[in-house]
């Protein structure tokens, strides 16, 4: 089963290691692994999407709760969050070509961010559906370079 873990954790050095090697050391390979800033300057939020049996990733949980540099574990149940990720990529484009990808980019609310004679530099944002959809669109145009930040979740709060 595929789990999204949001972790907050204190600003130290070799925080992100060691919560990392919990994960490697149980043999959960780190699908994506987002880390940035929070409101509070002493902590930051690590989004991070794996595949793993429930029962271990459980207990996986319950010793990331128990380091001290964790403040607190959430692992994402479907309908419970929301989610995005950032993608840039660079795709071929002439002047026979440039139109079309330009009207897949308006359907797909994509920014043209770069313009060369033959390349474009596109950025979008969404579910990893979305962005699925839109790079095997553009694959068609041919792909020069992508570059994915990962998944970032949000809890979902009533």
């Amino acid at each position: 089963m595929r789990h999204t873990i949001s972790i907050l954790v204190e600003n130290k050095f070799g925080v992100l290691t060691r919560i990392a090697g919990m994960f490697s050391g149980r043999g959960f390979n780190i699908d994506t692994l987002n880390v940035g800033p929070t409101l509070d300057p002493s902590a930051s939020r690590m989004t991070i999407v794996t595949r793993g049996d429930d029962k271990v990733l459980e207990q996986v949980t319950k010793q990331l709760e128990k380091l001290v540099d964790v403040i607190e574990v959430q692992d994402f149940r479907d309908e419970e969050y929301v989610d995005r990720e950032l993608v840039l990529l660079r795709v071929s484009a002439n002047s026979k070509t440039r139109a079309e990808v330009m009207q897949i980019c308006d359907i797909f609310r994509a920014k043209i961010i770069d313009v060369q004679p033959n390349k474009l530099a596109i950025e979008i944002t969404g579910t990893e559906t979305k962005i699925s959809k839109f790079l095997s669109l553009m694959d068609t145009f041919g792909i020069e370079d992508v570059t994915r930040t990962g998944k970032v979740a949000l809890a979902r709060v009533e």
